[in-house]
C-alpha cells in the first residue's frame, strides 16, 4: 500500500504546474498544426466525457484550450451510461451536438461502429501511447484514450488494514453486511465492467451473494469514495484509484486495496461522431487525448498516464506490478446490458 504525505503533494503540484505549462507552450506537431488551423475556423469542440471525473475532465478541457488558442473545449461531463443515453437522444432528435464521445463501456463503440455512427480517424499521437493502448480498433473508428484502474478501498478509521478485505470474494463474507458501497451499472460503465467480470470469474450467483451484504448503492463509481469520506460505509467496491488517491491527498483516511485476483482495467476509447458539427476540432482533440499534454493534465488529479514519457501518478502501484482484468469490447457489448438487468432484478434499483 502507498501513503501520500504533504511534502509529496507539494512536489507533485509544482511538477504538474510546470509540466502543464511546458506542454501548453511546446511546439505543435505537424499533425496538430494542420488541424489547429482548420479547427480555429470552427472555434469549438463539444466533448461528452464519461471517463474522467468532473475535475479531471475540466482540467483536460483547460489544457486543450491553453494548447490550442482559438478553439474552445465544451466539456459535458456525466457517467458513461448517461453520456451514451444523451448521444442516443441526439440521434433520435436528429441533432448533432457531440463531437467526441468518451465512455468506459467499450461495448458502446462496437454498437456505434456497427450502426455507422463513427468517423474513421487515427491520431498520429497514438503512436506514442503505451503499447496496450495503441490500436483499439483495427479499422480506426475509435482510439484508446483512457486507462482507468478500479479496485477497492477502505476507511482506515473504520477498518484496520489487517482486517480489510483482500480479494473480490472477501466482500461476500457476512461480516461486511451494511459496510460496503458501490456504484450502479445503470449509470457507470466501469461498474458494468466490474459486475460482468465478477460474473465471468465467479458465476451468476456472485451478485446475489453480494446483495445479501446490503451495499449502499450510488450512481457513479466515484460515489462510494464520498460515502467512505463521510464515514457512511467502511469499504468502497470497484472505486477508481484516481478519485481515491485524490481524496487521500486531501487528508481523508482512505487506503487503496489491490485485490489479489487483480484490478478492473477500463481500457477505454474515444471516438469522433460521424455527424460531428466540428470535425476538424474533433480530430485535433483526438490528437490531444493521445498526446503528452492530456496525460500531464490528468496526472495532477492522480489519473493514469497513457504515455511512457509522462510518469504515473504519485501513490499508484506501477502497472507492471498489477494484474489487470478486463472484458473484451465484444463481451462488454453483450454482457454489460445483461448484468445491468440482473442488477435491477437482484437489488431492486
Amino acid at each position: 500500500m502507498f501513503l501520500i504525505d504533504r511534502r509529496q503533494m507539494l512536489a507533485l503540484a509544482a511538477w504538474s504546474a510546470a509540466a502543464s505549462k511546458a506542454w501548453a507552450q511546446a511546439p505543435l506537431t505537424p499533425a496538430e498544426q494542420a488541424l489547429h488551423e482548420a479547427a480555429k475556423r470552427e472555434g469549438e469542440i463539444t466533448w461528452y466525457s464519461g471517463q474522467y471525473s468532473a475535475e479531471a475532465s475540466e482540467a483536460a478541457g483547460r489544457a486543450f484550450n491553453a494548447r490550442y488558442p482559438g478553439v474552445r473545449c465544451n466539456v459535458v461531463r456525466s457517467t458513461s451510461q448517461v453520456a451514451f443515453q444523451r448521444l442516443s437522444q441526439d440521434q433520435r432528435a436528429g441533432v448533432a451536438q457531440c463531437d467526441v464521445f468518451s465512455s468506459t463501456n467499450g461495448g458502446h463503440y462496437i454498437q456505434l461502429k456497427r450502426q455507422n455512427r463513427l468517423m474513421q480517424f487515427r491520431p498520429a499521437s497514438a503512436d506514442g501511447v503505451l503499447p496496450i493502448l495503441r490500436q483499439a480498433d483495427p479499422d480506426n473508428y475509435f482510439q484508446s484514450s483512457f486507462l482507468g484502474i478500479y479496485l477497492m478501498a477502505h476507511n482506515t478509521r473504520m477498518v484496520p488494514e489487517a482486517e480489510a478485505p483482500k480479494s473480490w470474494t472477501d466482500i461476500l463474507d457476512p461480516k461486511w453486511k451494511d459496510k460496503l458501497a458501490v456504484g450502479h451499472p445503470g449509470f457507470s460503465g466501469a461498474i458494468g465492467l466490474w459486475a460482468l467480470q465478477m460474473r465471468t470469474m465467479y458465476g451468476p450467483d456472485y451478485l446475489r451473494r453480494f446483495e445479501r451484504n446490503k451495499p449502499q448503492i450510488g450512481r457513479s463509481s466515484i460515489d462510494p469514495v464520498t460515502m467512505m469520506e463521510a464515514g457512511e460505509r467502511a469499504v468502497g467496491v470497484a472505486v477508481p484509484s484516481a478519485s481515491t488517491l485524490f481524496s487521500m491527498s486531501r487528508g481523508n483516511p482512505l487506503k487503496l486495496i489491490y485485490p489479489t485476483e487483480g484490478v478492473i482495467a477500463a481500457l477505454s476509447p474515444s471516438a469522433i461522431i460521424r455527424n460531428a458539427p466540428h470535425p476538424n476540432a474533433a480530430k485535433l482533440f483526438m490528437e490531444f487525448t493521445c498526446g503528452p499534454a492530456l496525460s500531464t493534465a490528468v496526472r495532477e488529479l492522480f489519473n493514469e498516464s497513457l504515455r511512457p514519457d509522462v510518469p504515473p501518478p504519485e501513490g499508484s502501484r506501477p502497472l507492471d506490478q498489477v494484474t489487470m482484468l478486463a472484458p473484451s469490447l465484444e463481451d462488454a457489448e453483450k454482457g454489460v446490458p445483461e448484468v445491468r438487468e440482473q442488477w435491477r432484478e437482484i437489488f431492486g434499483v
